[in-house]
């Protein structure tokens, strides 16, 4: 259940940080979206959030530790395992991309990152066979640009604007 604006703004940090890793396991993003409270409106809490990124290598490497492969269910419980199966329900050839993301995880050393909300299955296949071609630290910063389009997207389902 989304948490009203006022009741972001006004509740304990301890509180709301869960909701905000949830929307991007990042400390440093949770710390300085925290810090910003209280918002005037929902589109001011968005431009202190974008304005957290980009996110450093390091900070990419460890959040994207907690997503799920493309095409495979979350195992987890919990709003980013709910918001993750949510965001992947276009996804309708796993099966194409168990060979495509065990090719992409054997380069880069990680799972395949994308926003994938409101984008088909077939979308998101070409965007990971595009992106093998980049070397392993562009790939880091166009997954953690990815990253920050999923924080978005999920602070729009944490707090009700």
């Amino acid at each position: 259940m989304p948490l009203a604006l006022a009741e972001f703004n006004t509740a304990d940090a301890a509180d709301v940080r869960p909701a905000l890793t949830a929307c991007l396991a990042v400390p440093r993003w949770v710390d300085a979206v925290l810090a910003g409270r209280p918002y005037a409106d929902f589109d001011a809490l968005l431009t202190a959030a974008e304005k957290a990124t980009p996110l450093h290598r390091d900070e990419v490497s460890a959040a994207i530790a907690a997503h799920p492969r493309i095409g495979e269910k979350p195992t987890s419980t919990g709003a980013d395992a709910e918001w993750s199966r949510s965001e992947q329900s276009g996804v309708d050839n796993a099966g194409e991309f168990a060979a495509a993301n065990a090719e992409y995880e054997a380069r880069f050393g990680h799972v395949f990152l994308v926003c994938a909300g409101g984008r088909s299955g077939a979308e998101l296949l070409a965007n990971l066979r595009s992106r093998l071609g980049n070397d392993p630290e562009t790939e880091l910063d166009v997954a953690g640009a990815e990253l920050a389009k999923i924080a978005a997207l999920r602070l729009r389902k944490a707090i009700d604007a």
